[in-house]
């Protein structure tokens, strides 16, 4: 292959190549490599151009006859971390003048692939914090029971309540993860079915309307009349939506809930149904539905990770309540099944509204 075709081939691919002499001088760069290291690196020496101690140890051993290797690259930017890995093969044979081989670095970008690492390794150690804590504590009521407090029939009791207790949190962790990767590995496949989402909202009232009550709370739907220029014509006087109707209900519990919970006592909560006029990615007339508090509301600090697993604004407050961390996580990838979208807004002192827009088809 003359050179001009290497280039040509070099341009042809994505991701960044270069071309190396025997010498070890950048000897061409396709577009993409440019775009990375800069157009001033052709002719340069690659040990100038790279900078990467691993690298260059792997470039002189295949230069000096090893077979093709890998090596890790990390370039740090204003936008973050970006690792590669890069292959490098030699070409033709080795030269006696040179004493080398010339080389061909090809760039590949594995950073999704190292936060993906980083999420596993996150989850696991979240997962086992989660569960440990505890299990420590009904290992430590077993011991307990099993010796001081063998004969102690109110210590037993009152032990036994609370093991209740840390066990039913262990559930509901076991089933929100279930429910979690569920969904994870739905969230591509757009529901078919049919949504009545009145109908769904008047059914997590009813349900948790109990639950409102013992905390001296009230539950109530407010339902807005479309707007006449939305032009929805016999559709808008539905609230009709395409959707998987245990999962849209499977949403309002969860906010219903955290409303409720962290909406203080006595305070009531409201969720509300509309039509609006779509944006961005969603066009036309789409439905919202809000299930607003007037709690303390949340810090703007906390409002962009909300949605992350196992991230809570109030560790020991949410788990005294029996949160699991993953409730707004599910929220999110339900949404995301259905192509809709979930805003969160927070005063604080005032309360707060999650908003879910999802649109009718």
């Amino acid at each position: 292959m003359t050179g001009t075709q290497l280039i040509d081939v070099m341009n042809a691919v994505p991701e960044p190549m270069l071309h190396l002499s025997a010498t070890g001088q950048v000897e061409a760069a396709n577009a993409a490599a440019r775009a990375l290291l800069g157009d001033w690196i052709e002719g340069r020496s690659c040990a100038t151009v790279l900078r990467q101690p691993g690298l260059l140890s792997r470039i002189e051993a295949v230069q000096a006859g090893e077979a093709a290797s890998e090596a890790r690259m990390q370039i740090t930017d204003q936008t973050g971390e970006t690792q590669y890995l890069v292959r490098i093969t030699p070409l033709g044979e080795r030269s006696a003048r040179a004493g080398g081989h010339a080389l061909l670095l090809h760039f590949t970008d594995i950073t999704h692939l190292r936060e993906a690492e980083e999420m596993r390794r996150d989850f696991v150690a979240n997962v086992s914090h989660e569960l440990r804590t505890p299990l420590t504590a009904v290992l430590g009521f077993i011991e307990t029971l099993r010796g001081p407090a063998r004969e102690d029939t109110a210590a037993r009791e009152r032990f036994l309540g609370i093991m209740e207790g840390e066990a039913r949190r262990m559930n509901r962790l076991v089933s929100d993860l279930l429910s979690l990767s569920r969904v994870e590995s739905q969230e591509r496949q757009r529901p078919s079915g049919e949504v009545d989402l009145k109908a769904v909202l008047d059914g997590v009232i009813a349900a948790l309307r109990p639950a409102a009550e013992e905390q001296g709370c009230t539950l109530e739907l407010e339902v807005t009349p479309a707007d006449p220029s939305l032009l929805l014509g016999p559709a808008g006087e539905s609230y009709r939506m395409r959707g998987d109707r245990d999962q849209v209900m499977q949403v309002f519990l969860n906010l219903t809930e955290n409303a409720l919970k962290y909406g203080g006592t006595g305070k009531p909560v409201t969720l509300r149904l509309g039509w609006q006029e779509g944006s961005g990615n969603l066009k036309g007339p789409v439905l919202r539905a809000e299930v607003v508090d007037r709690g303390d509301g949340i810090d703007p600090l906390h409002l962009p990770r909300l949605t992350e697993r196992f991230y809570r604004v109030d560790t020991h407050r949410s788990r005294a309540m029996g949160g699991t961390g993953l409730g707004l996580a599910i929220v999110k990838h339900i949404v995301n099944r259905h192509r809709g979208r979930l805003r969160i807004e927070s005063v604080q002192g005032k309360g707060s509204t999650f908003s879910v827009l999802f649109p009718p088809e």
